[in-house]
């Protein structure tokens, strides 16, 4: 990745932006980049800002997070053309004294905001980074500067992977050479000690299973290992202080709900192995919104890997609305929506009386998403209604 002193000359810039605490400083980087380009280059810069959504716009919600999008365009060019005033500002008062200040040069930065994404899934680092190159080259840019917050997958970190991919484009990449806003919370308190001392524990633990045998060493750096990820970790880990009693309870019913998932992956697998060795290759794959009756990133976390673990449903992606499921067969699709994998999960986090609850069909809170229209756009057949989902109790 080139430094700034070097990219100076390249006045074509193309800004990648989503929300973060330094996209301002970022925005105004860029101004500032190819201000100074132009400067070397004698020729009128232009900065495009996109906006690369992983909306797929078959939904209302879809279609206003898009709006918001846009919204959010909006603004960074309102920064933007404050900071092209401020420059120009600097500029006549610099050559206040200056004899030719009638005849000075004023240099002019074109800003361009675009929506990209929205025709397409975006999923991986490299999809991101494809659209962005393809951006670049159809509209002759030269240099990318990147926000050090960038992160196109929303909230999932995947900034270092795709600046990485972008590596592959003709032209040059930087990350913005401006501050982070740092939060540190005290490590004394109740709270943040036992968020560090589950983490200590479930690190050292799962350091031992790996190392295989209980030794000296092993329970030494095992010990050293655990206590860098409990300081370093703890608060990613732990949104919220685990509770000794309820954390117990739910590890007990995790090794209840382990086999359970072991036979129903037993069962899919045969179920796979059939329609492989089938002369015929009876699939029928299909795109599912499902909006499942948990909370909380842990319990959604194990609910989605579970129905991945799961052969012939993968879960492609996670939101606000929900979860969406690739299901190959229509086996499959009835066994989602029979809900077992979500009340076997509502049971370990939510208790044996959370374990009784309606079916995905009986709620309405799946969606069929891949029903092509007549004019060739994706469009949704609602088999229930999301809005009925019924918000899990807590009950141990």
């Amino acid at each position: 990745m080139a430094g700034s002193t070097a990219n100076d000359a390249y006045s074509r810039l193309l800004v990648p932006v989503r929300d973060s605490t330094t996209i301002r400083n970022t925005v105004a980087y860029a101004i500032r980049a190819a201000e100074s380009a132009a400067e070397k280059t004698a020729a009128n810069p232009t900065v495009h800002f996109v906006y690369l959504s992983r909306q797929r716009g078959f939904d209302s919600d879809s279609i206003n997070n898009i709006s918001s999008a846009d919204e959010f365009l909006e603004r960074v060019s309102v920064w933007a053309t404050e900071d092209v005033n401020d420059i120009q500002s600097e500029s006549m008062v610099e050559s206040a004294g200056s004899e030719d200040l009638d005849t000075a040069d004023e240099t002019i930065i074109t800003i361009e905001t675009t929506l990209l994404g929205t025709d397409r899934y975006l999923f991986s680092p490299t999809d991101f980074a494809e659209i962005t190159i393809n951006y670049a080259e159809k509209h002759n840019l030269d240099r990318i500067i990147v926000d050090p917050e960038y992160q196109p997958g929303g909230g999932a970190p995947m900034l270092r992977s795709y600046e990485t991919a972008l590596t592959q484009a003709d032209c040059t990449v930087e990350k913005a050479p401006v501050e982070r806003r740092t939060s540190r919370s005290r490590i004394e308190t109740p709270s943040t000690l036992m968020k560090g001392i589950a983490t200590f524990v479930i690190c050292n633990a799962f350091y031992l299973l790996i190392a295989g045998s209980i030794t000296p060493f092993n329970l030494l750096t095992g010990a050293v290992t655990a206590l860098a990820a409990s300081i370093a970790f703890s608060n990613i880990t732990f949104t919220t202080s685990p509770r000794l009693t309820k954390t117990g309870l739910r590890v007990l019913r995790m090794g209840l709900f382990i086999p359970y998932l072991l036979w129903e992956i037993a069962k899919a697998n045969l179920a796979i192995a059939y329609i492989i060795l089938h002369p015929s290759l009876p699939i029928d794959p299909e795109m599912q919104q499902f909006r499942a009756g948990v909370r909380g990133a842990v319990s959604v976390m194990t609910l989605a890997n579970s129905i991945t673990l799961t052969p012939g449903t993968l879960t492609v992606d996670v939101d606000d609305d929900g979860l969406y499921i690739h299901t190959l067969t229509e086996s499959a699709r009835s066994d989602l929506s029979a809900g077992g994998l979500e009340r076997a999960v509502r049971f370990v986090f939510y208790g044996r009386a959370a374990a009784r609850f309606p079916a995905p069909t009986e709620r309405d809170s799946i969606l069929s998403i891949t029903t092509e229209s007549e004019s060739g756009e994706l469009s949704t057949d609602v088999i229930s209604d999301p809005s009925s989902s019924q918000t899990p109790q807590e009950a141990d």
